[in-house]
């Protein structure tokens, strides 16, 4: 299986490094394959694709069987989730592939760009950050309940840290040794 992390990760923090292991815990992928979104996903000041990129690289550095996909990067204009994961299995034509969300995102889904191919063509890694009632919540919502088998529920994922918590305190203990080098060195997240 071919495990895929979309997000914005800016900064990438010590939580994308432990849902790595958390996965592992329970699905013996062959790859891990963080996906950030391109600078034109959003209008919210996004530090740039390539400093984002830097910073992924010194997180994964010592994660096996872990790559970064910048294929979003190169997009002129965001075209969804779908696309990219048509455009990843493309790459990886024998493998089932899923896709890592979290339980706030749940509520959200029936909103994505072709969510019922998504949800029709691929799997997804439910990580439950706010000890949410997953399966219930599955079963009892109209659009959900009809891919219920498309779901992969986790246990729970214990470790309250964001990115914008950084932004907000640049609190050293949200990212790793290496990433709070490069963040000073570079400047970014000051304004």
């Amino acid at each position: 299986m071919i495990v895929i992390f979309g997000g914005a990760f800016n900064p990438p923090t010590i939580a994308h490094k432990e849902i790595y292991y958390h996965v592992l815990k329970f699905i013996p992928f062959t790859e891990f394959v963080f996906l950030p979104v391109s600078s034109l996903y959003t209008k919210r000041s996004l530090a740039s694709n390539f400093h984002r990129l830097q910073m992924l690289n010194l997180l994964i550095k010592d994660l096996p069987n872990s790559s970064i996909s910048t294929l979003e990067f190169d997009d002129s204009d965001y075209i969804g989730t779908y696309q990219s994961l048509l455009r990843i299995q493309e790459k990886y034509p024998n493998q089932e592939l899923s896709f890592i969300i979290g339980a706030d995102n749940l509520i959200k889904i029936h909103k994505w760009i072709n969510a019922k191919a998504l949800l029709t063509d691929f799997k997804f890694i439910v990580i439950n950050r706010s000890l949410t009632d997953m399966k219930n919540y599955i079963q009892n919502d109209l659009f959900l309940k009809e891919y219920s088998s498309r779901f992969v529920l986790l246990p729970d994922f214990n470790l309250d840290i964001s990115s914008t918590a950084f932004r907000e305190t640049f609190d050293q203990k949200i990212v790793t040794k290496e990433i709070y080098q490069y963040i000073q060195i570079q400047g970014l997240y000051r304004g």
